[in-house]
């Protein structure tokens, strides 16, 4: 019923998709929420055409849509009113009056259920409580569902499924463009099974922002942005034209076009509702997103974490998400950070307590009277880092403090007055001014904000947190120690080696710790006013004192939105971070995910060939070994301040207590705490410079694009017409021979191991990044395809290519296999033949003898970034199982969608443990038969070598099950849609 309703929603969204993008949104929202009101049905279709633009010609192609639109809307109301009176929670289904008279409109009550034990839940659980009541149709929502949430502080512990269906899902265009190229290939799959191929369509809203795009080929100039951008679209037009295509294409979906800003800060400043008020009914906001850090409106009080690009297709496609109903751990947040200490100081922090306590799968709720001296950009900072601390969330509920924020980017006083009242009407609202109920939590942690003191963290992971007091300490304890998370067994001769060479004509030099890059970018810190102009104000005081960053030193800032813009030239401030050599470079995600660009010719022979381990400083939430740039052996994340601070200083082995920065015109020494603003200062320029006008004005225009987005043409087929010749976009193999039938679980017998990895395998050493090496599989495939080196581009540009992301997978050049004895890089070698192969080649020699493979590997095997081709890859290798200590959240999660079994070793036990090599090989005794498989079951597995150990099988849940029947989700959805 559910998908015949949103079928008839996205043709509506069709008609709409040519009119202006306020028609477009306000449209898309009111008819979906139209469908569960039956008498709204015909009025919300009927009140939204007149705002279409009718100066220009109605689009012919939607003509035959709109005459279909009576008999479904016909259809539709009889299933709807049938459906209201069916409504479990009927009862509760009431009116939210407005104070001054009439209604803001209809809601389910929590309250009215009577229920003691709601009052107790934490706010994060009541989003999913409500969402399951909206929702309950005893079908895909059943009651049994919404009493195993309101029993939550007795069902959680015991792993329990529940079903969730989120308000909307969110997109970046590195994610987007494979979600559109799998929508598309399964409209061709649906062709060839000789079903309706415009049944696969997104069914809930999908908000796609093209924010990847930013490539740092240009730094240290006032013509930066301009001059990426071009770049950008003469590599990307192919693929920028392809997701605009699928904006006409496919129904429900807008595209927010490149240069507009960071998803993540788009999604907090413009897209995010807080509460949906849809031809009058109210619920609350939430969002999947296909990037980890989605959970950066969990500041903003909105139900956002990260999903596998799998996942989120399954979601848009109508599918319940399945999910097991989530520990809440309570962070109780008391005092106030100090003078000069930072968001991204506590952020650091927080992560690290987060880690030792162990949260992954959980939700973190903050809480306390701490709360009240945080800011919402200081709340999003600590939200965003969720994935790197683990959690699913990171959620700060809707206070005061949320309330002015949205009034700040410009949302209306009504809007914020709907908010306020439906969340205070639904115990959604926490108010600090009155006495607090406790609310239950799992477990329980607290954090004195005055004890936080400035840090950053590295070299190699985010949770690695340092002092800045012990920096350098630190830095000499890593050049010491062995190769690992915290070292580089460098030689106690040769680490205070000073290496001369030229630059650009003037004499220069690199020693260990030098920063060759320093950026101020992502979305962690890009979105938070105090630590962007705290950056600004230390390189106003640098300039006044005549310290200059070195000119080797690659330095970038790269905003959020637009209004970071604005209120760096509002305070007047931008002009000295220019000369510092942080020019705006764009507005994307840049260095944070590999797209540093190229560093000087000289200073990359300078580094190779010494052996030197430079340094990069960035604002960042990432530095896995690798991700940043190839080059930059250590990796800091930092605030921004600290950024322009160790910029000046060219290098962190650095005790900024003792040591100065530089020396003044007057040859004096200066020392950071010479530059460096009070949190007077900075929250001055602030409350002065950041006008709510900046966000309406920035985003009144985001959708109009720029010209180079406004002249790409594209096709108006609702199928697309594949080019075998493109190196962007290519028809991936995964419904090659599919039937009606599903195929029912997959043996896997005498396989080999691809690969026997370690711990901390994270998704950058599975899935391809960043930039494509000069001689990896993906660089061969490109060259004889005629394509030049300097426009390889990088891998997330081409995601939608799956033959070059197969060749990409386990491509990182700092992948330790325990297969090649210690020896870094993307090998490993081919058991029967003994010869040392890259992955993709070995892999390609398995498959083609018909040999099946596995992967061993250690504890929280694909943490770090969300990503899909870290399933898709491994799958398309020929991978059918992978077998570790533990896995992280979603990929595990993406493993299922794509047909791969997950398996974890007992407690205690590993392949080491085991005395298990990698060279066996492996047979998974998994029943053929799917009803005799339950999830978390226990299976043994046994080697050639005559070994045997027990495995817990990864499936959490019955859905998942299923999807692994149909040898992934986009099959079984699929299947589904075709017998409609």
């Amino acid at each position: 019923m559910y998908k015949a309703a949103s079928s008839s929603s996205s043709i509506l969204r069709a008609v709409t998709s040519s009119s202006r993008s306020a028609t477009l949104f306000s449209f898309r929202s009111s008819f979906s929420s139209s469908l569960r009101s039956p008498s709204l049905i015909r009025r919300s279709f009927a009140t939204s055409l007149p705002r279409l633009n009718h100066s220009k010609p109605f689009p012919l192609r939607f003509s035959s849509q709109i005459r279909a639109i009576s008999p479904v809307l016909d259809r539709l109301q009889r299933t709807f009113s049938s459906m209201a009176s069916e409504h479990p929670f009927k009862g509760i289904f009431t009116t939210l009056p407005k104070p001054g008279g009439g209604e803001f409109g209809k809601f389910y009550s929590l309250p009215a259920l009577n229920d003691p034990r709601i009052d107790k839940l934490p706010y994060s659980i009541r989003i999913l409580l409500e969402s399951a009541i909206r929702n309950c149709d005893n079908f895909q929502v059943k009651k049994e569902d919404v009493e195993k949430i309101i029993d939550w502080e007795n069902t959680a512990p015991k792993q329990v499924e529940i079903p969730f269906k989120p308000a909307r899902v969110l997109l970046q265009d590195f994610t987007g463009v494979p979600a559109v190229v799998d929508l598309a290939c399964m409209r061709d799959a649906m062709n060839k099974l000789g079903s309706d191929s415009n049944k696969i369509n997104p069914l809930v809203p999908v908000d796609l922002v093209i924010d990847h795009s930013v490539q740092v080929d240009v730094a240290r100039s006032e013509n930066a942005v301009q001059a990426n951008m071009e770049l950008e679209f003469k590599r990307n037009k192919e693929r920028f034209a392809f997701l605009k295509w699928g904006s006409t294409a496919f129904q429900n979906m807008l595209v927010v076009p490149p240069g507009s800003g960071i998803v993540h800060q788009v999604n907090l400043e413009y897209l995010g509702r807080v509460v949906f008020n849809t031809n009058g009914l109210l619920y609350p906001d939430s969002v999947v997103g296909t990037d980890s850090h989605t959970t950066m409106i969990d500041g903003l009080g909105v139900a956002g974490w990260g999903v596998g690009g799998i996942e989120a297709e399954a979601t848009m496609l109508g599918q319940p998400m399945s999910m097991v109903l989530p520990g809440v751990v309570g962070f109780n947040l008391s005092g106030k950070l100090r003078n000069g200490v930072t968001a991204t100081d506590l952020v650091l922090t927080v992560t690290q307590i987060l880690r030792k306590h162990g949260v992954v799968g959980k939700f973190v709720e903050f809480y306390g009277d701490g709360m009240s001296e945080l800011s919402l950009a200081d709340r999003a900072t600590i939200a965003n880092m969720s994935p790197e601390y683990g959690a699913t969330m990171g959620f700060f509920p809707v206070d005061h403090v949320t309330l002015q924020y949205l009034k700040l980017t410009g949302r209306s006083d009504e809007t914020v007055a709907m908010i306020e009242a439906y969340l205070r009407a639904n115990n959604m609202f926490v108010d600090y001014n009155e006495p607090q109920k406790e609310c239950v939590y799992s477990s329980y942690l607290e954090l004195n904000l005055d004890s936080v003191e400035p840090c950053i963290s590295g070299p190699k992971r985010p949770h690695d947190r340092v002092p800045l007091k012990e920096m350098k300490a630190d830095w000499h304890s890593c050049l010491d120690s062995k190769v690992g998370f915290k070292g580089f067994a460098i030689p106690k001769e040769v680490q205070e080696k000073v290496v001369k060479f030229s630059f650009n004509g003037q004499p220069a030099e690199l020693k260990h710790g030098s920063v060759v890059i320093a950026a101020i970018t992502s979305c962690t810190n890009t979105s938070n006013p105090s630590v962007m102009l705290g950056a600004a104000l230390v390189a106003k005081k640098a300039c006044e004192l005549g310290l200059l960053v070195k000119p080797w030193t690659k330095t970038s800032l790269a905003p959020g939105s637009g209004v970071v813009t604005k209120y760096l030239l509002k305070s007047g401030l931008q002009k000295y971070l220019d000369q510092q050599g942080f020019n705006i470079v764009g507005y994307g995600c840049t260095t944070c995910i590999g797209n540093s660009g190229e560093i000087d010719e000289s200073v990359g022979a300078a580094i190779t060939e010494n052996d030197i381990v430079a340094a990069a400083v960035l604002s960042g939430n990432r530095n896995f070994e690798g991700r940043v740039h190839p080059l930059t052996r250590a990796n800091y994340l930092a605030s921004p301040p600290l950024v322009v601070a160790y910029a000046l200083a060219g290098t962190v082995d650095i005790d900024f207590e003792k040591e100065p920065i530089g020396k003044d015109k007057n040859g004096k020494d200066v020392f950071l705490r010479d530059i460096w603003p009070t949190t007077e200062e900075i929250a001055q320029v602030v409350q002065s410079s950041v006008l709510p006008d900046m966000f309406r004005a920035t985003y009144e225009s985001i959708t109009k694009g720029n010209p180079m987005w406004n002249q790409l043409s594209v096709p108006e087929n609702t199928l697309y017409s594949w080019d075998p010749n493109s190196t962007y976009v290519h028809e991936p193999p995964y419904f090659k021979d599919m039937t009606m039938d599903p195929p029912g679980p997959h043996s896997v017998k005498d396989a080999y191991c691809l690969l026997n990895l370690g711990d901390s395998i994270t998704t950058d050493h599975i899935s391809p990044a960043g930039s494509i090496h000069k001689d990896s599989p993906a660089a061969k495939f490109l060259l004889e395809r005629g394509v030049d080196r300097r426009d390889f581009n990088s891998y997330g540009s081409r995601r939608g290519n799956d033959e070059i992301m197969a060749r990409g997978t386990f491509a990182n050049i700092r992948l330790v296999n325990k297969l090649l004895n210690g020896e870094v890089g993307p090998k490993t070698v081919h058991i029967p033949t003994g010869e040392k192969l890259s992955v993709f080649d070995a892999a390609m020699r398995y498959k083609a003898a018909g040999e099946t493979t596995i992967i061993l590997a250690g504890a929280e095997y694909g943490s770090g970034s969300s990503r899909d081709w870290a399933a898709k890859g491994p799958m398309l290798q020929g991978v059918k199982a992978v077998i570790s200590k533990s896995f992280e959240r979603i990929h595990r999660s993406n493993l299922v969608g794509m047909g791969i079994i997950p398996l974890c070793f007992k407690s205690g036990e590993d392949a080491d443990t085991l005395g298990l090599t990698g060279k066996e090989r492996y047979t998974i005794h998994l029943p053929t038969d799917i009803s005799q498989i339950r999830p978390g079951q226990d299976v043994t597995v046994t080697a050639d070598s005559g070994k045997s150990f027990t495995c817990t099988v990864r499936f959490d849940t019955e859905v998942e099950l299923a999807y692994f029947n149909h040898g992934g989700i986009l099959p079984y959805v699929i299947r589904n849609l075709s017998k409609q």
